[in-house]
């Protein structure tokens, strides 16, 4: 809820490995590896990227 409450007139950078968290964040997601963009969108999106998933999700 607060999260919620004091992002709703800023913008705000989340730096987290949880996925189920982020996705309850309903909120556009950037995925970096070793320092670069691997991918955006959101997490529906991004469970299905062929790179995001070999880098992050391990399989």
């Amino acid at each position: 809820k607060l999260f919620r409450k004091i992002s709703k007139d800023r913008s705000l950078i989340v730096i987290e490995h949880d996925i189920d968290f982020i996705q309850s964040l309903n909120c556009p997601v950037t995925v970096l590896h070793e320092g670069a963009v691997l991918a955006q969108g959101n997490m529906k999106e991004l469970k299905k990227n062929e790179s995001v998933i070999e880098v992050y999700l391990g399989r």
